[in-house]
């Protein structure tokens, strides 16, 4: 693997998710794979999940791990051409060049504006560092995309799955805030890859790109989208055609108990209790969000590892 920007670039998916549970029964089992090797974690929006499991995973691998906020340190300027006058202080074309002398991996991670379509569409940080960065480049999420979630979530429902093809319902779920759409992206591409029975369920508005989506089933009822799911996967999304738009609060999307069944939930976490999910529904032996988070390590464990292995 020369870089894990999205999903595509896991040339076995099987195999790796394989390997990755393999990886879970013995994590120091390449320990030494990434001695005197660093990893940079670039940090443009806040992250808990992230930051912890991928550096530990770092760390389970040899690797010595530096982390910066870049925000906190100074605004890069990313346009071509910029007569840089203003706010941003150094170029991304110095800044990737330079931290590559320091890394031997970098990751990073930035949000939407969920302003511009486009302009988000264009993943113009991460696809800067790509371009510019003389070492591999891991995404962390970007603005539409979180691979290393995803492939955790593969994970966990690999290890879980109680028959050979289980029936999957990504629902939307309401909360205060725009959120991205990168999460559900992801989800959604991961099991395609899979072959998994993948229903979308949401309210009308909330369709997500159809250029991801696909084929995919999209049900707007969401009780009988639930009908005898076996892994359901709850996640607020703003408006993709009305971009980073609010359209409905509906409570009434709020995952419960009675509506989950007997299926097993799940999340990517941080998440809004009785908002977007019912306690009754986390706090059950259903709810398999912290195998979930636990396997974040191992899903980044094994995408360092592969990266390593072709350096």
């Amino acid at each position: 693997m020369k870089k894990y920007t999205q999903i595509q670039d896991i040339s076995n998916l099987s195999e790796t998710i394989k390997e990755a549970i393999l990886l879970k029964m013995n994590p120091f089992e390449y320990e030494n794979l990434g001695k005197r090797k660093t990893l940079v974690m670039l940090f443009f929006n806040s992250s808990l999940r992230t930051r912890l499991s991928t550096e530990k995973a770092a760390k389970n691998l040899g690797m010595e791990v530096m982390s910066l906020n870049v925000n906190d340190a100074w605004n890069l300027e990313f346009e071509d051409g910029t007569i840089m006058n203003a706010n941003t202080s150094e170029h991304v074309k110095e800044a990737a060049k330079v931290i590559s002398q320091y890394a031997d991996i970098i990751a990073v991670r930035a949000f939407p504006g969920l302003v511009d379509k486009e302009k988000d569409a264009s993943e113009y940080i991460l696809k800067s560092f790509e371009k510019y960065a003389t070492v591999p480049v891991v995404n962390m999420e970007s603005a539409t995309a979180h691979p290393l979630q995803a492939l955790a979530d593969a994970i966990t429902i690999s290890e879980l799955a109680e028959k050979p093809k289980p029936k999957v319902v990504l629902s939307w779920a309401p909360h205060p805030k725009a959120l991205p759409q990168a999460v559900a992206n992801s989800f959604v591409e991961m099991m395609q890859e899979l072959d998994m029975d993948l229903t979308i369920t949401h309210p009308e508005g909330y369709e997500l790109n159809p250029e991801i989506t696909k084929n995919t089933p999209i049900n707007y009822n969401q009780e009988e989208a639930l009908k005898d799911a076996d892994f359901v996967y709850v996640k607020n999304w703003s408006s993709y055609n009305d971009y980073g738009q609010v359209l409905n609060k509906d409570r009434n999307w709020m995952m419960t108990k009675e509506k989950l069944g007997h299926a097993k939930f799940m999340h990517c976490l941080p998440v809004r209790r009785n908002v977007v999910v019912e306690d009754a529904v986390l706090d059950s032996e259903q709810s398999v969000v912290m195998h979930e988070a636990n396997n974040r390590t191992y899903a980044a464990q094994i995408v360092l590892k592969e990266i390593l292995e072709s350096l």
